[in-house]
């Protein structure tokens, strides 16, 4: 029996091989190449005993611009900072404009279940940390068996 992969983890690895092999270097090509959006946030995953804890850099990204979501094996991160629209500014008129909307977003497979209900988040100078405790698997226990012939 052959095990089929998922095609979604295969694509997030690449992108993950990706941008460890170029860094911030794909952020040169936005404009000469039109790859304009992709970029990519770095992320720490480390296991501290009975609980995951996942640390996002998002420079320029308040703690409102950030939705964080987690399933039992997945934690996904998204954020998007809107910018001030060229033609609004009453100030003055733009130079030079590299402020501009910016969207980010991660899914990070865990290693292990995690207890969705009692995760947790923090952000502080555009470093997000999310706390996410491994779901406590009970020991096994013994199963009574009936005698169901009698009856």
């Amino acid at each position: 029996m052959s095990t089929r992969t998922n095609p979604m983890e295969e694509l997030e690895r690449f992108f993950e091989r990706w941008s460890q092999r170029f860094g911030d270097s794909t952020d040169d090509w936005n404009g000469e190449f039109g790859w304009s959006g992709f970029q990519s946030m770095a992320v720490d995953l480390v296991e501290r005993g009975d609980q995951f804890v996942v640390t996002a850099d998002l420079p320029g990204f308040e703690r409102d611009d950030v939705e964080v979501t987690v399933t039992d094996h997945t934690l996904r991160i998204e954020a998007e900072r809107e910018t001030t629209d060229r033609e609004e500014d009453e100030e003055g008129r733009y130079l030079r404009q590299e402020r501009r909307h910016r969207a980010v977003d991660r899914s990070i497979r865990l290693p292990e279940e995690v207890d969705t209900d009692a995760a947790s988040g923090s952000m502080r100078h555009g470093v997000l940390t999310v706390t996410l405790p491994k779901l406590v698997v009970e020991d096994a226990h013994l199963v009574e068996i009936e005698d169901s012939s009698h009856g």
